[in-house]
């Protein structure tokens, strides 16, 4: 058994308590798999992640990523937690302008950002590993799900960028907030749900994020499902090339996600405070 270094930070908030928790193992060399998912199921946060040193040459950290039920290949908030815990524990990037994250997708872009003098990390969108529509059988269990009648669904689009999302685009932000899913019905399934807030609000689409069969019936804030939103909107036209997601509400969360394109780059941020800084033994 080691001491390790330990973070808990809150993602995708500058209000500690009001974004998504994200637990952080520093110096994770020598935890086998069962170790880290062990670990994983025992903070039960909706993802752990276990800093390593690189074995890709252009990388200024590696990353593994687990869920209470599983290991992920890609997953927005432990991303910018991630970078926060490393940049704060003294880590440099080789390039001062962005870090360099390695994991199961490969290269993950870091940037530095802020917005109205707020300090926010970013991360460049990974490319979508699957498009299109959801099969008719999907959609059907997608809908009856959702609780909602087949014509309330506007679109469902695969936007799987690691995780496997798919998403349905609702008539507005009431309906998203007003969802109360039957889990046992979506199960296999990672959904996510979109809607947009009428014009004039601060935010202009409200997201939210069900994944029960990782041991997360509903996801906080969530920044893979932002990221692939955005690309898909975005193409489609139904989203300007500059916006702000609002995502926890209906967990008593107040989640923002800044998303920016930016030529052939999707930017998505957003702010991380620390909660807990201490040890871990394992």
């Amino acid at each position: 058994m080691t001491q390790r270094r330990f973070s808990q930070l809150d993602v995708f908030t500058s209000v500690p308590l009001r974004g998504n928790p994200l637990a952080v193992v520093h110096d994770a060399s020598g935890l086998s798999d069962a170790q880290m998912a062990d670990f994983a199921r025992w903070t039960n946060l909706s993802e752990t992640t276990f800093l390593l040193p690189p074995d890709d040459p252009a990388a200024d950290y590696r990353v593994r990523i687990f869920t209470p039920g599983g290991e992920l290949p890609f997953a927005g908030h432990p991303t910018l937690g991630s970078c926060h815990a490393w940049l704060a524990a003294g880590g440099e990037p080789r390039n001062p302008a962005v870090v360099v994250q390695q994991c199961g997708v490969g290269r993950v872009r870091v940037r530095r950002d802020a917005a109205d003098d707020t300090p926010l990390l970013a991360f460049a969108a990974p490319a979508l590993r699957r498009t299109g529509p959801v099969e008719s059988t999907l959609r059907a269990q997608a809908v009856a799900a959702l609780g909602l009648p087949d014509d309330a669904v506007h679109r469902l689009e695969w936007i799987d960028n690691g995780p496997g999302w798919m998403a349905a685009l609702l008539p507005d932000a009431a309906t998203v907030l007003a969802l109360r899913p039957d889990f046992a019905v979506m199960r296999g399934l990672k959904l996510g749900v979109v809607g947009p807030h009428p014009a004039g609000s601060d935010c202009q689409f409200e997201v939210r994020a069900f994944v029960p069969g990782l041991g997360v019936p509903e996801d906080p804030v969530t920044g893979s499902l932002n990221a692939g939103l955005a690309q898909w909107l975005m193409a489609a036209g139904l989203a300007p090339d500059r916006y702000i997601a609002a995502q926890g509400a209906a967990l008593g969360r107040a989640g923002r996600v800044h998303v920016q394109r930016e030529g052939a780059d999707v930017w998505i941020g957003g702010a991380v405070c620390a909660v807990v800084s201490g040890v871990v033994t394992l």
